[in-house]
């Protein structure tokens, strides 16, 4: 307690932090609204696309997924627990072609199979109309 020139008590000034408080939350509002929003190119974005490339022109090796049990390698059907022996031999580069209307999860438990762990992968990608 302080007590002034004529003895009445005087309370400290103190400042009322409301107002900093309103304008912040108002700024962090609208940097969210702002960063939120997609932008307009986005919709608009196409991916491209490879036509009519014959499977000759493919690097090789190739290894096809077109589902979770059919692969195919240099075009010829071949079982996922068969690929060590299918490749013996060769580079441990391997192309991995997959269709790209394909659901996610397939590349993912592809990518993910024990039997492509020792293989350097590169992906390729292939149009709707240049699919083999």
């Amino acid at each position: 307690m302080i007590a002034g020139p004529f003895g009445k008590r005087r309370d400290r000034v103190r400042i009322d932090t409301s107002l900093a408080i309103v304008n912040i939350v108002l700024l962090l509002l609208f940097f969210f609204l702002i960063v939120g929003q997609t932008p307009q190119s986005a919709a608009d974005m196409r991916l491209s696309e490879t036509r009519d490339l014959p499977l000759n022109q493919l690097p090789r090796p190739i290894l096809i997924v077109r589902a979770e049990d059919d692969w195919q390698l240099d075009g010829q059907p071949v079982s996922p627990e068969l690929l060590p022996a299918a490749m013996a031999g060769r580079d441990r580069l391997l192309h991995l072609m997959i269709d790209r209307e394909a659901p996610a999860e397939l590349l993912v438990r592809t990518l993910s199979a024990p039997v492509l762990a020792g293989y350097d992968l590169r992906l390729v990608t292939l149009g709707a109309q240049g699919a083999p």
